[in-house]
């Protein structure tokens, strides 16, 4: 593999921001000094730039296989990067939904080939696959997703016997969506029963209300706690239940961690007037106060990651009416640049971006030698301009499905380069090669 030297980057790294020369050999990093002076085979002159450890993103529908209509592994890894994200985690509910192990490493067969990023994929669970999900290989899988809420496919877990079995018997890392079915279908049915079909979206958060997603969550906790199961909720929505994880213990040491996503942190149900479909996620964009309740965990910690998500659908299945139009939306390749952009308006510190976006995630999932900026480490890598800003328009989308719920949005930074697993992925604007990503490895015992 070829060498690059990065000079005069401002790094930011472990809560701190210094200027180095960064030196990268062979997919690491060789050398991090004030100054290196060596011919490499590229150079990229930093100065003025800000170099964070590559955004790890551990909640991804990329819709391969079968639902590749929206979306598929390279395009929406390819806008990954482009947003400075350089490992993922992906969902098991594609179509097949990924419930055997076998269905499992076809992912993985497809990402060797594809994947711009790095990457890794979740085995799913149901309501009867508890002996697949046991088998799964700890140290080369990131977890077990559990859908305590719909889903597609066979995949809502609400069998209390099924779910406690897979709590009480769960070698690693279970994730779940929570949110509380028969709640859910009690509050549909009201509004059904007053608006017929004609349900405008500005209730959606009414009918994926508060209750349904702290019953559910509650719920998972109180499991974890019982069995000591590793527990990681996915995409906290509402300031209720970011009262149910703590901040006093170190996270490395914690049993039970949560995440948060760019949307519940961006949007609010103001929104709904003027972006309708386009921003229905479920769990649904709730109020300010739930919003800034969500930084808030963030910030202090009973929050432990930022992730999107990512979710496409076709810009034709969105324009259906409420009921019809699907949940989700693209966020990965804007993801960096909105954080960056709460960054500019002082509301988290760069440091605490490199910690929620790619330290706290390597350190939760026990990802090998990726999340920091340290010699040795995979040299996953992005070179931020704090001071460029970019427009997102229809023409620089790189997702399959063509539109952004960011759209029309002007952010004060962009991303200037993008290297993942030592290999120049993104440079001004271009996705510069089609290497691979690499599979990643976790340290568990």
């Amino acid at each position: 593999m070829s060498t690059i030297l990065i000079k005069s980057a401002t790094v930011v790294n472990e809560n701190k921001q210094f200027i180095a020369d960064i030196l990268i050999k062979d997919g690491f990093i060789d050398k991090i000094a004030p100054q290196i002076d060596v011919k490499a085979d590229k150079e990229i002159n930093a100065g003025g730039l800000h170099l964070f450890p590559g955004a790890i993103d551990d909640q991804v529908h990329f819709r391969e296989p079968g639902l590749t209509h929206k979306a598929n592994i390279y395009t929406e890894s390819r806008a990954a990067v482009a947003g400075g994200i350089t490992s993922f985690m992906e969902m098991p509910n594609t179509v097949p939904n990924t419930l055997t192990q076998e269905l499992l490493e076809d992912k993985y067969q497809i990402a060797s080939y594809n994947s711009l990023a790095n990457y890794s994929f979740f085995m799913g669970a149901s309501n009867n696959n508890l002996d697949e999900v046991l088998r799964t290989d700890i140290n080369k899988v990131c977890g077990i997703k559990v859908f305590m809420g719909s889903s597609t496919g066979n995949m809502l877990v609400d069998n209390p016997a099924t779910l406690e079995n897979l709590f009480a018997q769960s070698p690693m890392l279970i994730a779940t969506h929570c949110e509380h079915e028969a709640t859910i279908q009690s509050n549909l049915a009201h509004f059904k029963q007053l608006l017929g079909d004609n349900i405008p979206v500005k209730l959606h958060p009414k009918i994926r209300s508060e209750e349904a997603c702290y019953l559910s969550s509650s719920m998972a906790v109180e499991l974890a706690k019982k069995h000591n199961t590793r527990l990681h909720i996915l995409h906290i929505s509402t300031e209720k239940e970011t009262h149910l994880f703590d901040n006093t213990i170190p996270l490395k040491d914690k049993r039970i961690t949560a995440e948060a996503c760019v949307h519940h942190l961006w949007f609010s149900d103001a929104d709904y007037e003027t972006k309708g479909n386009y921003i229905k996620w479920n769990p649904a964009v709730k109020t300010a106060a739930d919003r800034d309740g969500i930084l808030k965990a963030v910030l202090d910690g009973r929050i432990d990651v930022i992730a999107t998500d990512h979710a496409p659908h076709t810009i034709e299945e969105k324009a259906q009416p409420y009921l019809q139009a699907p949940s989700g939306g693209p966020l990965v390749q804007h993801a960096m640049q909105a954080i960056l952009e709460l960054h500019h308006q002082g509301k988290i510190t760069l440091e605490q971006i490199a910690e929620k976006m790619a330290h706290n995630v390597a350190i939760l999932f026990q990802i090998d030698r990726r999340g920091f900026i340290r010699e040795g480490y995979w040299a996953d890598l992005v070179l931020v301009d704090l001071n460029k800003p970019y427009e997102v328009t229809k023409q620089n989308i790189l997702y399959k499905c063509g539109w952004s719920p960011f759209q029309g949005t002007t952010f004060k930074s962009s991303i200037s380069h993008t290297i993942v697993s030592g290999n120049l992925v993104w440079s001004n604007g271009s996705i510069t090669s089609d290497m691979a990503g690499k599979r990643l490895n976790f340290n568990r015992q």
